[in-house]
C-alpha cells in the first residue's frame, strides 16, 4: 500500500476547505465576489504559513485563479505590476547587494564599533547606529540581516558567547536582541528602509494622502531617535548580558579594518551613490524626481562602474521572485479593498471596540496589528 505524504494531505485538505467555504453564501453586508476573493487570498496564504506552498508559487496560482475564474479581469489582475513603488522595492533591493558585494556595509559597522566598542551596551548602540545609517538604501530588513547577523554572530563567539555551549546570555543574546529591536527601528525612521512604507505610503495617496521621503523623516524622527536612545539601555537592563565589557571588540574590528586596506575604488562608487540616491529621494518632492527613476540611476551608476554586474543580477533571481509575489498579493489585497471586504472587517471590528476605554483599545489594537501581519504575511 502506498503511504499517504503529510504535506499533500494538508494540501488537499486546504484546497477542500477552500472549495467549501467558495461556495458558502457571503456573509451579510459581503459581495460574493468580495467573499469569494477573500477565500482565494485566504488559501494563498494559509498556504505559504502552513509551509504548503512557497511564497511566489501560491501567488501566481492565486492570480491567475482570480482571473480564471472571473473575479478579476485580465488589465485588474496584472495592474500590481505596474506600480511603481513595487518596482522600487526591487531596484532598491538590487541596489543593496551592491552595498554589500562593495564591502561598504561591513565597513561601516567595523568602524563604528572601533570608535564605540568597549563595552556590551556600547556595541549594542553601535549595531543600531550602523543600522540606521545603512538602511535607507536597504529596502528589505531581511537584505540589512544579511550585513548586520554575521558582524553581531562574529562579536558574540569572539566574545565566548555561544548557543551551543549554553552562553548565549553571556551577550549574544543581547546583541542579538538588540539588533532585532533596531532593525524596526531603522525601518519606522526611513521611507526606504521597509518594503511596506512605500506600500502603505501608495495606499495612502490612493486615499488622498501624499506622503514622500522628506515628509515620512520629519514624522518619524522624534519617535524613531527616542527608540534609538531608549531602547538598547532598556534591553540592557531587562535584558542584562553577563558581560558588560568587551575591550577586545575595537580591536578586532581594527584588525578586520586593516585586512580589508583602505576605501577602495568600489566602496567609493557605492558610498557617493548611496548618499546621492537619499538626498535626490528626501528632494524628490521639491524636486519633482520620481523616486523610483532615482532608484534606477543610482543602479545603473552601479552597473555601468562594474560594482554591479550583470552577472551579479542574473544571481539575484530573488529579486525578480520578489517583484511577482509582491505585485500579485498587493493586487489582490487591494482589490479585497475595493470590493469593500477591508471595510467591512474595519466596521466589525470597530463595533466590538466601540465603548471601551483607550488604553484597552490600544492594546488591541496593537495585538490585532500583530495577529493581522502575521495572517496577511506582508505588512
Amino acid at each position: 500500500m502506498t503511504r499517504l505524504h503529510f504535506p499533500n494531505f494538508l494540501r488537499l485538505g486546504l484546497l477542500l476547505g477552500a472549495l467549501l467555504l467558495w461556495f458558502t453564501p457571503a456573509p451579510e453586508g459581503l459581495t460574493a465576489e468580495a467573499w469569494q476573493l477573500f477565500v482565494l487570498f485566504l488559501a494563498a496564504i494559509v498556504a505559504i504559513i502552513a509551509n504548503l506552498l512557497p511564497i511566489l508559487t501560491a501567488a501566481i496560482a492565486a492570480l491567475a485563479l482570480s482571473i480564471l475564474t472571473g473575479l478579476l479581469t485580465p488589465a485588474e489582475a496584472y495592474s500590481g505590476f505596474s506600480k511603481s513603488f513595487i518596482l522600487l522595492i526591487v531596484v532598491a533591493f538590487l541596489v543593496a547587494r551592491g552595498v554589500v558585494k562593495s564591502g561598504l556595509g561591513k565597513r561601516v559597522a567595523l568602524l563604528i564599533i572601533r570608535r564605540f566598542g568597549s563595552s556590551t551596551l556600547g556595541l549594542g548602540y553601535s549595531m543600531v547606529a550602523t543600522d540606521l545609517l545603512i538602511a535607507p538604501a536597504f529596502p528589505s530588513n531581511t537584505a540589512r540581516s544579511g550585513v548586520l547577523f554575521p558582524i553581531v554572530q562574529s562579536l558574540a563567539h569572539d566574545s565566548g558567547s555561544k548557543v551551543a555551549d549554553g552562553t548565549r546570555r553571556k551577550m549574544g543574546s543581547f546583541l542579538m536582541m538588540n539588533s532585532m529591536a533596531g532593525i524596526s527601528i531603522s525601518s519606522a525612521l526611513w521611507f526606504t528602509a521597509m518594503a511596506a512604507n512605500p506600500v502603505g505610503a501608495g495606499i495612502a495617496k490612493e486615499m488622498g494622502v501624499a506622503i514622500d521621503f522628506g515628509s515620512w523623516f520629519l514624522a518619524a524622527a522624534v519617535p524613531s531617535l527616542a527608540a534609538f536612545v531608549l531602547i538598547p539601555y532598556l534591553l540592557y537592563r531587562l535584558f542584562p548580558p553577563e558581560r558588560k565589557e568587551t575591550p577586545e571588540a575595537p580591536r578586532l574590528a581594527d584588525a578586520e579594518l586593516k585586512r580589508m586596506g583602505p576605501v577602495h575604488r568600489n566602496e567609493w562608487i557605492t558610498g557617493v551613490t548611496f548618499v546621492a540616491m537619499v538626498v535626490l529621494w528626501a528632494l524628490s518632492g521639491v524636486l519633482g524626481l520620481d523616486k523610483t527613476a532615482v532608484a534606477l540611476a543610482g543602479l545603473a551608476v552601479l552597473m555601468v562602474t562594474h560594482v554591479f554586474t550583470v552577472d551579479d543580477m542574473r544571481d539575484q533571481g530573488e529579486a525578480l521572485g520578489v517583484f511577482i509575489w509582491f505585485a500579485a498579493l498587493y493586487t489582490l489585497s487591494t482589490y479585497l479593498n475595493l470590493f469593500g471586504f477591508m471595510n467591512y472587517l474595519g466596521e466589525g471590528i470597530a463595533s466590538q471596540l466601540t465603548g471601551l476605554s483607550w488604553p484597552l483599545v490600544y492594546v488591541l489594537l496593537v495585538g490585532l496589528y500583530v495577529l493581522i501581519h502575521y495572517l496577511f504575511v506582508s505588512q
